[in-house]
């Protein structure tokens, strides 16, 4: 199968994006395939452009990257792209895709995974890995998601959204948790525990090109991820962080977390957290796979707090660890990814067929 890992983009997330893809397409390589790793901004640069020698040669825009403790220099990025336009999709990024069998969607935060870049693939006639347009735009908008979850009756924590620093002085209720509302990986998330450093949270959390924030009750118990494939919950991980919030550089960093798979749980609160995630997966027209957060406080109640349409694929993720606890290797779960959207594809077939 041909397939194009794409990955990098112009988001927070970048580093981790371009972590996913790298191991995303040697999982793939290692299982027979023909892959093209692209980075959605660049592109493909060089002037004469052959698809079939890229998918021969295994073409990768990079070697490796390491996730650092703080977010790339979008501005360096930006200068870098041969020709300084402002556009997502880099040069010849649609032209290899098209070729491709799927495009497999290592891409995390912004454009990447709001909708845009699934909007127009849909035009295009591309096929892709994940959810469509629809449940992403509404997944990584964290206002919207509080309010289709409360329209669902999924228990999720208290919380309203602000249009700027001026209307957020209006919160009074702490601990509370400041959040950009389209961000990703806990990149400008804040617990604010008094009143005397919410303003500076606010002002923190707007400074990631958001037009609109959210804060939220404090709910205090432990942190789980219920990872999805098919609509099916995996089993739920437990996310320990050594210094008691799951950031960016905890995620990212090796041993900065401990995380325990299966989770040491009841099977009632198993169960209760699994039936969270589908209700979620469902109400936010989510497809293929995702990933949904919880903490779930000292009564077992799980208040979930986000659903992730593109999960991270890095070497400290959690989708991975949870499919390994069912006996599902790496590249197995990539295939698998490819195998369960494929057949969102075949089900719009066999649709229009029957019109």
């Amino acid at each position: 199968m041909r397939i194009v890992v794409l990955a990098g983009g112009l988001s927070t997330e970048r580093d981790v994006s371009i972590s996913s893809g790298l191991l995303v397409a040697s999982a793939l390589r290692e299982k027979g395939h023909q892959v093209v790793l692209l980075d959605v901004f660049t592109g493909y640069e060089k002037d004469i452009l052959d698809v079939d020698e890229l998918f021969e040669q295994n073409y990768s825009f990079t070697d490796g990257i390491k996730v650092g403790e703080t977010i790339s220099d979008i501005d360096e990025i930006k200068e870098n792209r041969r020709d300084k336009s402002d556009r997502y999709l880099g040069e010849n990024v649609v032209d290899i895709c098209s070729f491709a069998d799927i495009t497999f969607l290592a891409l995390h935060g912004g454009e990447g995974e709001n909708g845009q870049i699934q909007a127009a693939f849909d035009l295009l006639g591309i096929r892709y890995t994940g959810s469509g347009y629809l449940g992403s735009a509404l997944a990584m908008n964290k206002g919207l998601t509080k309010s289709v979850l409360i329209q669902n009756k999924v228990l999720t924590p208290r919380g309203e959204i602000f249009n700027s620093p001026e209307e957020a002085m209006k919160w009074n209720i702490f601990p509370c948790v400041v959040k950009p509302c389209s961000g990703g990986s806990s990149v400008g998330i804040t617990i604010v525990h008094t009143p005397s450093d919410y303003a500076q949270s606010v002002k923190d959390a707007f400074c990631y090109g958001e037009t609109e924030i959210v804060v939220e009750q404090y709910v205090v118990g432990r942190e789980f991820s219920v990872g999805l494939l098919g609509g099916r919950a995996l089993p739920p991980i437990e996310i320990i962080p050594e210094g008691g919030f799951y950031d960016y550089r905890t995620k990212y960093q090796a041993g900065a977390a401990k995380e325990v798979c299966p989770a040491d749980i009841t099977e009632a609160e198993d169960k209760a957290m699994r039936d969270a995630a589908v209700a979620t997966y469902d109400a936010l027209h989510l497809s293929s796979y995702a990933r949904v957060d919880f903490i779930l406080d000292k009564f077992g109640n799980p208040y979930c707090l986000e659903a992730n349409t593109l999960p991270g694929m890095t070497p400290t993720s959690l989708l991975p660890q949870e499919a390994l606890a069912e006996g599902m290797s790496y590249a197995d779960l990539c295939e698998k990814i490819i195998e369960i959207s494929l057949e969102r594809y075949a089900k719009k077939t066999d649709n229009s067929i029957g019109e």
